[in-house]
């Protein structure tokens, strides 16, 4: 039996790119999904491309930045497919410029897509998985929501946003018997085209070949969906409040923040009682994304 076999998934930002090969992948596996996309030529194809596969499909144009769009993808879910199962919130945009120089429009637009949207779609979907008493939302982040990114302030507030709305996800859904879980691929895409081209610039400054995505790390949509289709299956049931990261060739889990060098005392802390608490400690390391193994 297909791993999705039976679930019920809505997709956004699911026209192109990796939206697509989720929508494309998960369909294959016998889920009914529901693609979004505010390109109405891209949606239509992967409409058909579904379709003409014999998955179950249904399109919703429109921005998720809009709460009427993502209500309608909930409520479109459940009309058609009789409920919901599983909500992808992987819509996104972007707009890089450092700090100094990106407007406030650039900081909005991105928010809106990212954070505003994953908010309002998991808030609708929450709502009608209550009253299943069972579903899946999984935030689509990236490592500069983990480990910021040169810039992307936008990107990367709305990425760590976003884990931080999963992270409450966690504490206010699973008594419904709702999971909450991050998927943060990598894959090649428009949206990853700058590295490739920062990449070859390098490399041809230097006279050397240009390296291909999978030495940069990057996979192919199509093999990066591989990890969200056992991420949102059965199989993967006991994941919940994990973040998983897949580029094809390489899974791991990231582990959730905690404390080190803790202190308590019985008395309000001194600035002197606080600065001899830290006098040896060593600044904890700044974790960068590990694109090749060892």
């Amino acid at each position: 039996m297909a791993r999705l076999e039976g679930k019920r998934v809505v997709i956004t930002g699911s026209s192109r790119g990796l939206g697509r090969a989720f929508a494309m992948q998960m369909a294959a596996e016998g889920a009914s999904v529901v693609i979004n996309g505010t390109n109405a030529d891209a949606l239509t194809e992967v409409e058909g491309a579904i379709s003409k596969a014999g998955g179950q499909v249904v399109a919703v144009r429109g921005s998720v930045a809009e709460e009427s769009i993502c209500q309608s993808l909930v409520n479109t879910c459940v009309e058609a497919f009789g409920g919901i199962d599983i909500m992808v919130n992987n819509a996104g945009i972007v707009r890089d410029r450092t700090i100094l120089k990106m407007t406030m429009q650039e900081w909005d637009d991105v928010i809106a897509v990212h954070l505003r949207g994953a908010f309002a779609c998991t808030r609708a979907a929450a709502t009608a998985m209550r009253e299943a008493g069972s579903g899946h939302i999984v935030q689509i982040i990236s490592a500069s929501g983990l480990a910021g990114g040169f810039g992307q302030a936008n990107y990367a507030a709305a990425k760590a946003g976003m884990m931080g709305l999963l992270r409450t996800s966690v504490l206010e859904l699973s008594r419904f018997g709702i999971r909450n879980n991050a998927f943060w691929p990598i894959a090649e895409t428009d949206m990853t085209q700058v590295v490739f081209d920062r990449a070859k610039a390098q490399a041809d400054d230097k006279g050397e070949q240009a390296p291909d995505p999978v030495e940069l790390g990057f996979g192919k949509p199509e093999e990066v969906a591989q990890g969200l289709v056992w991420l949102t299956s059965d199989d993967a049931q006991r994941f919940d409040g994990q973040c998983m990261t897949c580029n094809g060739r390489k899974i791991a889990l990231w582990t959730h923040p905690e404390e080190r060098y803790v202190k308590f005392s019985d008395k309000a802390l001194s600035v002197d009682a606080i600065a001899e608490h830290f006098r040896d400690a060593t600044p904890l390391p700044i974790n960068r994304p590990q694109r090749q193994p060892d």
